[in-house]
């Protein structure tokens, strides 16, 4: 990868929003920037710190001498609590309560790059989470330029798009909650060329409300509103895969930038200082990978609902059972805050049952654990990164989606790209086994895998050097990022 070469080193502030699906792909660009010659200031807000140096340690968050972390007050009520925010609460606190903080910051990092003693430029340019959209009235105070990032999947941000029409529409807010159970969702709209059409139940999830005012929908809306004014969208994904989609949104937004997988690319970085910085939230369970090591070529299915999904008791319950039944072995990551109201606790039975092929953890580094050579199959919440990450590492789904775009996700996973089978959101443990037993062993599961292979060579294409993905990323570097900055 080349750097930039400029009379002044330019400075990126990153500013993410506040949940792990959104820092760590953040973390990502902000790690490629670096290593393309920019200082990097990394924003996360005080909760989030607290939690990485609880998970990381006291001296995680020291960076290198160009790559800095700073801290903003997200404007929630103080929490030493270790689990993802409530994402409705965090999102109207972010709008109404971040932007002058933010400026703020930019401001003392400003002087202190005056300072003559300062190894510090200017701040000259802001990359921001396009839902963290206060960004842009900073940008233009500071008379910078600004990228916003959509770290989700392109099909889920065409869904958000769709909301203000099917307001228009009268499709939503639905009129009483029994249209979520009584077919209402089986309601088709336009959506690409390519593929026609798409059901109410696969578009993100905010639109089930009766509430015409519902602070969520209000907030999608004013993103979106924003990310059509915006000059630069970077979108984590892969042309290959998700062109249509694409396609459709480039009648929408001014100028997209398709930099993905990014961390693929990242990987690619050989810098070991760099590579050390981590987002993980949770700490890592090395054995893992100890355990995953004594067991056969795709064999093991790997189980994991991300950062957010929360379930019941019975839902737990029928997953373990399910697990148990396949006769499948299995590693389980089962986050403190996994069950709501109460700690993931299995039974002595399904212990028992379970313990030579199975391997309960908190947390793990997922990326090396889909990776593995032992791994067949992953039972995900279709977020975005893991549904990437399994692509990827050529691992076929079974998709359970919890909220937000992960049913959108789920949509393409399963219909379009024969990658994935969704799993009833009122899990059974019959079904959970019978899938199990079909995505290890069945000719779907067959089938599924050499469509993966597929989108993983696909997305190989973009990441290995001198891909697309590498030329967009220096587009958007000089198109955008060093608009302001005088080059040699």
């Amino acid at each position: 990868m080349g750097s930039v070469s400029q009379t002044e080193k330019p400075h990126a502030v990153c500013i993410p929003y506040p949940a792990q699906g959104h820092i760590t792909p953040m973390l990502m660009l902000a790690k490629l920037l670096h290593h393309k010659g920019f200082y990097i200031t990394f924003v996360n807000t005080d909760y989030n710190n607290r939690r990485l140096l609880q998970s990381r340690g006291p001296n995680s968050l020291d960076g290198l001498q160009d790559f800095k972390f700073r801290t903003i007050p997200d404007g929630l009520p103080y929490s030493d609590a270790n689990c993802t925010q409530d994402i409705p609460a965090l999102c109207e606190s972010t709008s109404k309560n971040c932007l002058a903080p933010f400026c703020e910051l930019i401001s003392q990092l400003n002087s202190m790059a005056a300072s003559p003693s300062s190894n510090m430029p200017p701040v000259s340019c802001i990359v921001s989470d396009a839902i963290m959209f206060f960004s842009v009235m900073a940008a233009n105070e500071f008379k910078i330029p600004y990228a916003f990032i959509w770290t989700a999947s392109a099909c889920g941000y065409l869904g958000y798009f769709q909301y203000e029409h099917l307001i228009k529409k009268g499709l939503i807010p639905l009129k009483d909650m029994s249209q979520v159970t009584d077919g209402y969702l089986e309601t088709t709209i336009r959506w690409t060329q390519e593929m026609t059409s798409i059901r109410l139940r696969d578009l993100p999830t905010f639109l089930r409300t009766t509430v015409r005012d519902d602070n969520t929908i209000i907030f999608v809306i004013q993103a979106m509103e924003r990310s059509r004014e915006a000059s630069a969208i970077i979108l984590n994904t892969v042309d290959a895969i998700e062109g249509d989609v694409k396609d459709s949104l480039s009648s929408i937004l001014q100028s997209i930038y398709t930099i993905g997988p990014l961390h693929m690319l990242a990987n690619q970085i050989n810098d070991e200082k760099l590579t050390a910085i981590s987002s993980n939230l949770w700490a890592e369970e090395s054995e893992c990978i100890e355990w995953l090591n004594s067991k056969q070529p795709n064999s093991v299915v790997y189980v994991n609902f991300g950062s957010i999904t929360v379930m019941t008791p019975q839902q737990m319950i029928e997953f373990a059972w399910g697990l148990a039944d396949s006769g499948k072995p299995f590693l389980w990551i089962t986050r403190p805050d996994l069950i709501v109201g109460d700690s993931a606790i299995m039974s002595q039975e399904f212990v028992t049952q379970t313990k030579d092929r199975s391997l309960i953890a908190s947390w793990c580094s997922q990326e090396q654990v889909l990776s593995h050579p032992s791994i067949g199959g992953f039972v995900t919440h279709s977020g975005w990164n893991s549904t990437l990450e399994s692509i990827c590492a050529g691992v076929p789904m079974i998709c359970w989606p919890f909220f937000s775009e992960q049913q959108t996700n789920c949509r393409y996973c399963c219909t379009e790209w024969g990658i994935g089978m969704e799993i009833d959101n009122n899990v059974i443990r019959s079904e959970v086994e019978e899938l199990v037993r079909e995505l290890m062993d069945g000719e779907k599961g067959k089938k599924m895998k050499e469509n993966v292979m597929y989108l993983k060579s696909k997305a190989e294409e973009a990441y290995k050097p001198g891909g697309s993905a590498y030329k967009q990323l220096d587009k958007l570097i000089n198109e955008v990022l060093l608009s302001n900055i005088k080059k040699v």
